[in-house]
């Protein structure tokens, strides 16, 4: 796999992944489950690095990036399992944002 990947691509990837090797999806409920306990992994992590929580000895070897990739993996199960392709989802994102942020947060006075 090269470094650099769609996200097309990284939903395909996966899905073969977890056909071969993973055997079978979990369940979506389970990979909410999952979603929101990788998240919270993400929380601690975050809070410790840049907040004002203090590193366990468990935490120390945690790393950032790993981290985030597993809330990307588990995000990208539950595309697949729903029928959602996350690079149409993403673009039409972006449409809404700028339509509807368009003057928003440069009016911001808060982000100024």
């Amino acid at each position: 796999m090269s470094e650099e990947i769609s996200i097309r691509e990284a939903q395909q990837n996966i899905d073969e992944w977890i056909k071969t090797t993973g055997v079978r999806y979990f369940s979506e409920l389970t990979n909410m489950a999952i979603l929101t306990e990788e998240v919270g992994e993400v929380a601690r992590l975050m809070s410790r690095l840049y907040g004002d929580q203090s590193f366990k000895e468990s935490d120390k070897n945690k790393d950032l990036a790993d981290e985030l990739a597993d809330v990307l993996w588990v995000l990208l199960c539950i595309a697949n399992q729903t029928n959602v392709d996350l690079t149409i989802a993403l673009s039409k994102n972006f449409e809404k944002k700028n339509i509807r942020d368009a003057d928003r947060h440069q009016q911001n006075e808060k982000l100024q």
